[in-house]
């Protein structure tokens, strides 16, 4: 009964007497292709779609609330699991939420470690990205080819926090960890290998006429439609706008950094597909301007605020009152003051946002995340009208939606 009551709202909308050449077709939430837990029903004139409902829920997470149930440290595990593909921008977009409400900083080489990160996540999420889409649309070659260069930065950051996708890499307050010995190094080799395999997965692709037919004037979505669905990340730049959180509203190390936000005025998935692999160059080279910054930072890598972060290991070792502090901090958890904050990050898919609201107690009263997916499984509804049964696999993947962040 509760499943009924709950679809209500989609069947009411759909019109059961089809003529001759109508009918409403399940898509999901079991099917390959919608990349996770979707379910979109569909009405179709023959192939072509003229009404399209996304449902969603199928995942039943309750992170949300889950958030208001933890202390703050204890949640930050638990971010990994919303963009799966990109855990160290969750991880970063909350503690940097959670940072601002403690009203302290991060120390510098901390940060230089934590951009390193993300922006190798970056590069992570655009292959995974790279490589499924192009898997849906027919293109096998290249899912072997990126996921080769995943693989890669996918044990970098297994050197540094001992993971491979869910990495939980950050801390409020800093890192856990400086690099290992031979990170750098291994870095710098990455970069190379990267930015001469981009150019093979463009030759495969980019004047491919099959990849041209499939994309180009595929699910265009206009810049008013963008902006009154709450589109960010490349699916906006695709539209030509230019945002990106990075140099609109700065935070970390990013107003240091020199890099460029790539766009397309076409609108359509092969323009966003073109930022995509534009923006795995401009990663490139912003890793490679943060290597001297590492080496030119000091050592420390949590930020000194006795009253919210544990001290270091050699302190609790050493000083028993400091051992109380972290032994109460684990235990019961910090008390932030009363008030209440918002924090947007770009992440791989877009805005990333959370909103907490304290009350002073160990857990927050309120916690709201802003995950990008969500809104652009919602687009779905205007964008798929008018498409190819065909195309809507190939708009499914382009958006680069996953669906463990929009079932919260």
């Amino acid at each position: 009964m509760q499943q009924t009551n709950r679809l209500r709202p989609f069947f009411e909308n759909i019109n059961f007497e089809r003529e001759d050449n109508t009918m409403v077709v399940n898509f999901g939430p079991q099917h390959p292709s919608a990349h996770g837990q979707l379910r979109l029903i569909l009405e179709l004139q023959g192939e072509e779609v003229t009404k399209a409902s996304p449902d969603v829920g199928y995942l039943h997470r309750g992170v949300e609330k889950m958030g208001e149930n933890m202390i703050y440290n204890e949640f930050l595990p638990t971010t990994d699991r919303m963009d799966y593909i990109a855990s160290t921008s969750n991880n970063y977009g909350y503690a940097l939420a959670v940072e601002k409400l403690l009203g302290i900083e991060a120390p510098r080489r901390a940060e230089v470690i934590r951009t390193m990160l993300l922006e190798l996540n970056r590069i992570i999420s655009h292959l995974f990205w790279l490589a499924t889409h192009a898997l849906d649309v027919g293109a096998m070659s290249i899912f072997l080819y990126a996921f080769r260069e995943r693989e890669y930065a996918l044990d970098l950051m297994e050197d540094y926090c001992g993971a491979r996708l869910t990495h939980s890499a950050v801390r409020i307050g800093g890192v856990p960890l400086d690099l290992p010995n031979t990170w750098i190094k291994d870095l710098e080799k990455f970069i190379t290998t990267l930015e001469s395999q981009i150019p093979i997965y463009e030759g495969l692709l980019t004047k491919n006429r099959i990849w041209r037919m499939r994309l180009e004037n595929v699910g265009v979505i206009p810049v008013e439609m963008a902006k009154s669905w709450g589109v960010t990340g490349v699916a906006l730049r695709g539209s030509g706008v230019k945002w990106d959180l990075r140099k609109e509203i700065p935070y970390g190390l990013y107003s240091e950094l020199d890099f460029d936000i790539p766009i397309s005025d076409k609108g359509d998935a092969y323009g966003r597909y073109k930022c995509y692999m534009q923006e795995m160059y401009e990663s490139s080279k912003i890793l490679k301007q943060l290597i001297p910054m590492y080496e030119a930072s000091d050592t420390q890598l949590m930020a000194h605020s006795p009253e919210y972060i544990s001290c270091t290991k050699e302190e609790m070792m050493t000083q028993n009152y400091s051992l109380m502090q972290h032994f109460v901090l684990v235990t019961q958890g910090m008390r932030p003051p009363v008030g209440e904050v918002y924090v947007a990050t770009e992440s791989p898919k877009g805005e990333l946002g959370f909103y907490i609201v304290s009350d002073g107690t160990p857990y927050a009263y309120k916690l709201k995340c802003r995950a990008p997916s969500f809104w652009h499984t919602g687009l779905l509804t205007d964008l798929l009208p008018g498409h190819q049964l065909a195309d809507v696999v190939t708009i499914i993947g382009n958006l680069n939606i996953v669906f463990g962040e929009v079932d919260r």
